[in-house]
C-alpha cells in the first residue's frame, strides 16, 4: 500500500475510534463546551456562543497527541 494510503486509513480509524469513545461517553462530556471562559450571550432573536476556552484545551490536546506521535515514530 502507498504511504498516502496508509495514512487516509489511519486517519480513518481514528476519527472511527473518537466517535466510539463520544458515543460511548453519553452525558459525561457535558462540561465540554460549558467552561468557564466560553462567552455565551442569549438575547430576544439574537443568540452567541463562543467556546474559546473548550477550544484551547482542544487545541493543546491536539498539540500533545501531534508532538507525542512525532517524537515516537
Amino acid at each position: 500500500m502507498q504511504p498516502m494510503g496508509k495514512i487516509i486509513i489511519l486517519v480513518g480509524l481514528g476519527i472511527a475510534l473518537l466517535g466510539l469513545i463520544i458515543w460511548l461517553s453519553g452525558d459525561k462530556l457535558n462540561w465540554f463546551g460549558h467552561l468557564p471562559g466560553d462567552i455565551r450571550v442569549e438575547r430576544p432573536n439574537f443568540k452567541f456562543y463562543a467556546p474559546i476556552v473548550s477550544m484551547l484545551l482542544l487545541s493543546i490536546f491536539i498539540s500533545l497527541v501531534l508532538w507525542i506521535i512525532r517524537r515516537f515514530f
